[in-house]
């Protein structure tokens, strides 16, 4: 990202490397830091979560319709 803009995940001040909507964000269980935002900032550390956190649910939404 060329903005220099910092991490969202609360109590992280890391560069953001990956930005994701507020909605597929919503899903996971990581706490935000304030602002009402449409985009969620993440940097290596926790996209890598998400991605991991993610790929669980699409895992069982796929299943869900076969």
């Amino acid at each position: 990202m060329s903005h220099n803009k910092i991490c969202s995940v609360k109590d992280c001040d890391d560069a953001a490397v990956k930005t994701v909507s507020r909605d597929k964000f919503s899903v996971v269980n990581m706490e935000l830091k304030g602002g009402a935002g449409r985009k969620i900032y993440l940097c290596k550390k926790h996209y890598k979560e998400y991605k991991k956190a993610r790929k669980k649910i699409d895992r069982l939404e796929r299943w869900r319709w076969m």
